[in-house]
């Protein structure tokens, strides 16, 4: 879980290059949660699969020389591209609900 947590932060200091990093770190959290026998380790799972999908095509759009601008594809193709940030997000939001359901159980 750590490995995954650093891997996940980490990478957020530059989305771009970071989505490298980012995109293991959110399988080892998923696998984490698998393995913890945790309720919710199928969001966490459907989240990380929305990240790799949207950083393959954000490499993917990059290899072609973007969207937008003078590319030959239209800004549209860029909506390809919302399930990483999303997914990202969605796994933050997870692990926030999850701390603080726990803090409320505790007491």
């Amino acid at each position: 879980m750590i490995l995954g947590l650093l891997c996940f932060f980490i990478g957020t200091i530059d989305p771009m290059e970071g989505s490298l990093i980012i995109a293991p770190g959110t399988i080892f959290i998923a696998a984490n949660k698998y393995l913890m026998r945790n309720k919710l380790w199928r969001a966490y799972l459907f989240c990380s699969i929305a990240v790799i999908l949207g950083v393959f095509a954000l490499f993917y759009l990059s290899s072609l020389g973007g969207f937008g601008g003078y590319s030959q594809l239209s800004v549209w193709w860029g909506l390809t591209i919302l399930p990483y940030p999303i997914g990202w997000i969605a796994i933050v939001v997870l692990m926030v609900v999850e701390r603080r359901v726990k803090k409320k159980s505790k007491k």
